[in-house]
């Protein structure tokens, strides 16, 4: 059954990979699949939605696999890179199109640009938001994450079950209240600045995600006590769980992706970022994600860093984000 928003954007579900997947979609033309990050929801591409309809598009945005309406296996090792590019081919079938143009932000940057990467004759091209594409590492990536005396990076944090979700779920609201806020362009400048290159992704072990972020007095413009309200209630009823046991899946993408070893993306790709976006600074720096980025992906066509841009790009910033969108796929199509 589909159902119909009076924003014009359609629900339904569909059977992919062996999951009833939700997905919303609007428009007509040729397809765009967006991939959500964590912790979010098809909802994060809301304004994306009617731009790419009226610019002639199928625009449809499933909740991963463990979000929303689909479908959460109990399995920590069914939530693999694997699996998400599974259900992304499984999902081309079930709407019938050959062919799509994949993008992603956050976590749904690993779905995205692995699509383009592994099934170039799905995927024709890729957009990605904050995540840039870095190759396999020489190494297992658990025993390479940084960890001090003090500190340790957030995706070690992520790695023991239930110790994050008994940290977010305790208070859902205002988990997803502090997460936004300090995680993007709004924030002021605190104890983790991208200034500070030993900082970035770092979290006090004696701590969590939550420690020193910001509940705010006033949401930022850009997301609403209705947007909050969208994903309490979405986390509220499924937790954190599907959207962490990505992370846990680390060491075994690692594994699963040797065949692709410094394998390069060869189909058109655009990245956009906030040049506020911690993200940007992990792992070497700003600039050298960058020079891996242009090293590996061969067609890029563009890199765009918007000013005073934090984590959330397309919810931050849905004019400019919306505006690349179309121009890059128009000049695809032209």
């Amino acid at each position: 059954m589909t159902t119909t928003t009076p924003s014009g954007i359609s629900h339904r579900f569909i059977d992919t990979n062996g999951l009833r997947m939700h997905i919303a979609e609007q428009g007509t033309g040729p397809l765009v699949v967006m991939c959500h990050g964590f912790p979010e929801s098809w909802y994060s591409w809301r304004h994306q939605f009617p731009a790419l309809a009226t610019a002639g598009y199928r625009a449809v945005a499933p909740d991963i696999r463990g979000y929303g309406q689909t479908d959460a296996p109990q399995a920590i090792d069914s939530y693999t890179t694997h699996h998400y590019v599974g259900d992304l081919v499984g999902l081309l079938d079930a709407l019938g199109a050959e062919k799509a143009v994949v993008a992603g932000h956050d976590t749904g940057c690993a779905a995205a640009w692995h699509a383009a990467l592994l099934r170039p004759d799905r995927f024709r091209a890729v957009v990605a938001l904050s995540v840039p594409y870095a190759p396999r590492g020489a190494a297992r990536p658990t025993t390479v994450m940084p960890q001090t005396d003090e500190s340790i990076w957030y995706q070690l944090y992520f790695q023991t079950p239930g110790v994050a979700e008994r940290e977010l779920e305790k208070n859902v609201r205002e988990s997803i209240r502090r997460i936004v806020y300090s995680f993007s362009g709004d924030a002021p400048p605190g104890p983790v600045t991208i200034a500070d290159p030993a900082t970035v992704g770092m979290l006090p072990r004696t701590g969590g995600l939550l420690t020193r972020r910001i509940d705010p007095p006033v949401l930022p413009q850009w997301f609403s006590e209705d947007d909050l309200d969208f994903y309490a209630s979405e986390f509220s009823r499924t937790g954190f769980r599907g959207g962490l046991n990505y992370y846990r899946n680390a060491d075994r993408n690692w594994e699963l992706l040797a065949p692709y070893a410094d394998a390069r993306v060869q189909v058109p790709a655009l990245y956009l970022t906030g040049d506020r976006d911690l993200v940007l600074y992990f792992r070497g720096g700003r600039e050298e994600r960058l020079a891996v980025l242009r090293r590996f992906v061969l067609k890029l066509r563009a890199v765009i860093i918007l000013p005073g841009c934090g984590h959330w790009t397309q919810q931050e910033r849905p004019q400019e984000v919306n505006a690349a969108m179309v121009r890059f796929l128009r000049e695809l199509d032209s």
